[in-house]
């Protein structure tokens, strides 16, 4: 086997002091050796790798449950084959597909769905059409009856050619109103408004610092019932920060002034720190201005660097004086000794020695310290005792990395020490300072995560780090409260749960830990993906979970591909990360998910609004028009003022409303779930509220209009005469309404202040004032093309009146409650998979986009999806002959281990294998560098990810991105 990568051994991995030893991590394809010797074993190549195993779980993720369905499928067609043999009462040839078809169906790419919210929209538009096309029909067919009825048996005119053109065009005439009002009642504005308000979604979102790379990931976040989310970078600061110091006998809870510490302690402090660490290591300026200082190398020794500059000391003065070469001896870090030391040669030929490292293993070895005199005296067992117990265990209990530093002089006058004799070197040390080292929680996110939990999310903490720190940090977040009843686990003991006596993993045991569990610590990406993949699949609560994951690096993408939304950092996220999700966080920051949280449910919240506004209009234009028809064999609303309406309600409608800003109360509610209609009771009482009141004042002004206003009467008008006063005021009334009912459908929970943030929208108030305009000029300029004369100021202010009044009528709609009206039905729910017939989901197994709201109009094409069954006996004779000259013959097929559930209990992998391998650091630590890009090899191909056929990968797979970059 070649192999074109080597390990890497970062020099940072040296200097975790705290943990308990642990073997090196497994090696990831494209790291490169930085410094120091040592021996590789290869253990594992191919899908056995840890980039087959990252590689296959992504690959799960994209086709997971397809072997579960599977054997579902082959009972449904041998029950259809028999339903149709029954049927026939013959043997109907048909063409089942064999194994190897099958197996042809799993190497497509997995089907996708549309988003949820589409799937409603859909199906709700296509009723409201095949609604609007009845009526329009109905108008036609009512206008010709009565025409025919008037005309030649009540009137007695007789049939004659001559009258033929005059009958022609009162057909033109009833036609043309049927026409408009099938156009006014198609909501063609819906995908309009869903265009426009993802577009201004995902554009302010950039703002927000989401990149999103999904248009339907701002949807389905607005769904999002629970958070899984990294701790290092997302929660926290990802920088290492002293935030207590127990130094001269005092317990200092933040970094002392310079001016409390003696003089020759803070001496020994400086000198110790600067030169025991790591020259790679340093602070560096901010980059702009305001901002916090760069932190280079490793980021505990960057924190005690940070100390230095706390004291107001200059740590690069005493590098400068003592460059690394005039370092007398140097003992680097490791797991066993678990400290770092360096000896230094004074000017009088003594040597000097420096170390840091875990409290618990120094201590042992001084026998002196520093007190507040500045002078070193006796350290005694029980005085010992007394500062593990008081000050070391009390930092670690508040989720502190403790470090103790120490030193020790060496006397010319004794010689030169043996080096070797490394024992009996570290011992009689003094120590100087202890020191508890944070990364910090970034001070938005306990608010932001207050936010999630009000608004209904649940977050949990999955992260690399020790148990202890993890759970510390989910408390101060507000993940964790005291005396809650929620768990924390680490990945060995969640896998002890979750699996049975033969190491497969079980949904009903993950089903007893998900709902309680908070946090899960020492996690491995394998653990992160069983946890997604499990809740998402859970049955045990009624509403199916929505799921968002953030992660940054290479073993998330898993995780972040099974989730429903994933989160990748902008900053630290790698490359496999970011193809992996779905939104991209520019500032690694986790308030910058509750801002997505916020989108996704404006953006859900402004297509209702739309909604609530359009079928108003729709309800009232289409019922004044079929009853116009009926009654006086014309509508009251012309074709052209028709089409105006039209583009009121749906183009400028869309444009207002889907434009709406978030606001904070979005998130007082829970979320709105996936099963839940587009348009509530509370809509729908909206709707036919305003509706009643607005086809009163129509049919008012109809029947008794010339009456009040003391004008001719429009109605039965002949078929050529002029525009009346009577009908304009009818149209401009009836605009007017829609233009202030604009203001009521701003909102759709019963809210009564309608005006509130509506000068926050500025494009709304545009379309208002572009409306009103326009309106004024159509009016009194129209003319004979728009069937209006002009109007008096009295008609403008009786019609503005009536208009005004729609939100007087609003404040009264909105004081009955909801709950009296259980009469009213909801509308726009969205159609469940299982819910579709299976020979309906059969024909639409070869389409690429599954639309289960149009499936009802795709039972034509069974005939045509049938014919084609011959020609499967062809392809499937190609197919065989391809795979018969692959070369990849004889190779492991991967589909076995397509689920995340079959690859583990495959009997090469081993639970003790997937335990977690974490470096002597902060989970983030190695990870500040990027994976170096390889070249590909196709005679490896192990490490293609496991697809159906063999074949290397497609593009678009993340995979294929990560080797074609180069």
């Amino acid at each position: 086997i070649r192999l074109q990568n080597v390990l890497k051994f970062h020099q940072t991995d040296r200097t975790d002091l705290t943990e308990t030893p642990v073997c090196p991590p497994p090696a990831v394809p494209g790291t490169h050796v930085m410094e120091g010797s040592g021996k590789m074993l290869v253990t594992a190549v191919g899908v056995n790798s840890q980039t087959g195993i990252i590689f296959t779980l992504l690959g799960a993720s994209e086709g997971d449950g397809e072997e579960k369905k599977e054997e579902e499928e082959k009972k449904k067609k041998k029950k259809k084959e028999k339903k149709r043999k029954d049927k026939d009462g013959a043997t109907v040839e048909m063409q089942p597909l064999s194994e190897d078809a099958d197996a042809d169906k799993k190497k497509k790419a997995p089907k996708k769905e549309k988003s949820v919210l589409q799937g409603k929209l859909t199906k709700l538009a296509v009723q409201i059409g095949k609604a609007g096309l009845i009526m329009s029909t109905l108008t036609v067919i009512i206008l010709i009856t009565r025409f025919l009825i008037d005309t030649f048996w009540i009137q007695g005119v007789v049939w004659t050619a001559e009258c033929i053109p005059i009958y022609v065009q009162f057909m033109v005439k009833f036609f043309i109103i049927g026409v408009t009002v099938l156009v006014v009642a198609v909501p063609e504005g819906l995908p309009l408004a869903v265009t426009i308000s993802l577009a201004y979604s995902v554009k302010k979102m950039m703002k927000d610092n989401n990149l999103v790379r999904h248009l339907d990931a701002c949807e389905t976040m607005g769904n999002a019932t629970a958070i899984c989310s990294d701790k290092t970078g997302t929660l926290t600061t990802n920088r290492m920060t002293v935030v207590q110091v127990y130094v001269a006998d005092r317990h200092y809870l933040k970094v002392p002034d310079s001016q409390l510490i003696p003089p020759k302690i803070l001496d020994l402090l400086v000198r110790g720190i600067g030169v025991n660490c790591a020259y790679t290591s340093k602070i560096m300026p901010p980059t702009k201005e305001g901002g916090l200082p760069g932190q280079v190398g490793n980021k505990t020794e960057c924190a005690l660097l940070g100390l230095i500059l706390d004291l107001r000391q200059d740590y690069q003065k005493i590098r400068t004086e003592v460059p690394e070469e005039k370092f007398q001896k140097v003992y680097p870090f490791n797991s066993v000794r678990k400290s770092m030391s360096t000896v230094l040669r004074n000017y009088d030929g003594s040597l000097q020695m420096f170390t840091k490292g875990a409290p618990e293993i120094i201590l042992k070895k001084c026998c002196k310290i520093m007190t507040a005199s500045g002078e070193a005296k006796v350290l005694r067992s029980r005085d010992r005792d007394d500062l593990v117990k008081n000050v070391v265990a009390g930092m670690a209990s508040e989720g502190l990395r403790t470090i103790c530093l120490a030193y020790r002089d060496f006397p010319a006058a004794d010689g030169e020490p043996n080096w070797e004799d490394e024992q009996n070197i570290i011992t009689g040390l003094t120590c100087i300072a202890l020191v508890g080292i944070e990364d910090p929680v970034r001070p938005e996110v306990p608010d932001a995560i207050r936010k999630c939990q009000r608004a209904g999310i649940t977050v949990r903490m999955v992260t690399g780090d020790n148990i202890e720190t993890a759970r510390a940090i989910a408390t101060k977040c507000g993940i964790l409260h005291p005396g809650s009843d929620f768990l924390c686990l680490d990945g060995k003991e969640f896998n002890r749960r979750i699996r049975n006596d033969l190491g497969e993993i079980e949904q009903e045991r993950i089903d007893k830990i998900w709902p309680k569990l908070r946090v899960l610590a020492r996690s491995s990406p394998t653990d992160k993906h069983t946890l997604v993949k499990g809740i998402i699949d859970s049955t045990v609560v009624e509403q199916r979970q929505v799921v968002a994951v953030t992660g940054d690096g290479t073993n998330d993408g898993p995780a972040l591909k099974k989730a429903d939304v994933g989160f990748a950092m902008g900053i630290a996220g790698t490359d496999v990360a970011k193809e992996a999700s779905d939104i991209i966080l520019t500032d690694d920051n986790f308030s910058s998910i509750v801002k997505a949280v916020m989108w996704g449910r404006n953006v859900y919240d402004s297509i209702s609004k739309f909604l609530q506004f359009q079928l108003t209009v729709n309800v009232v234009a289409v019922t004044v028009a079929f009853t116009g028809a009926c009654i006086t064999q014309d509508s009251p609303l012309k074709a052209v003022q028709m089409l105006w309406v039209n583009l009121i309600m749906d183009t400028f409608a869309s444009l207002a409303l889907a434009t709406e800003p978030p606001t904070e109360a979005l998130l007082l509610r829970s979320p709105y779930g996936r099963q839940k209609p587009l348009i509530s009771r509370t809509m729908m009482k909206n709707i036919l509220g305003h509706a009643i009141y607005q086809l009163t004042t129509i049919f008012i002004l109809l029947f008794l209009g010339d009456v009040i206003f003391d004008i001719d009467s429009g109605r039965n008008a002949p078929l050529h005469a002029p525009p009346s006063e009577h009908y304009t005021i009818i149209f401009n009334t009836f605009v007017l309404m829609q233009i202030f009912n604009e203001f009521n459908a701003r909102k759709i929970h019963g809210e009564r202040n309608v005006f509130e943030g509506v000068f926050r929208n500025p494009i709304f108030c545009s379309i208002i004032l572009g409306t009103l305009v326009t309106q004024f000029v159509i009016v009194q300029f129209g003319g004979k093309p728009f069937s209006c004369v002009g109007l008096t100021i009295e008609q403008w202010l009786w019609c503005i009146l009536f208009g005004f009044s729609s939100l007087l009528w609003g404040q009264m709609v909105s004081s009955v409650p909801t709950k009296w009206l259980k009469f009213l039905a909801t509308a726009g729910h969205g159609t469940q998979q299982e819910e579709i017939p299976e020979e309906e989901l059969e024909e639409m197994k070869d389409l690429d986009e599954i639309d289960h709201a149009e499936m009802e109009l795709k039972k034509g094409q069974v005939l045509w999806c049938r014919s084609l069954g011959r020609i499967q006996t062809q392809i499937r004779v190609v197919k065989a002959f391809r795979d018969s000259v692959s070369p990849y013959e004889g190779l492991e097929t991967p589909e076995s281990r397509s689920s995340i559930h079959n690859f583990m209990n495959h009997p090469e992998f081993r639970i003790e294998d997937s335990e977690p391998q974490i470096p002597m650091i902060d989970e983030n630590e190695s990870g500040d560098e990027p994976p170096t890009k390889r070249n590909s090899d196709p005679s490896r191909p192990g490490l293609i990810p496991p697809n159906s056929a063999g074949l290397p990968p497609c593009p678009g797979s993340p995979l294929h991105s990560l080797e074609t970059s180069l």
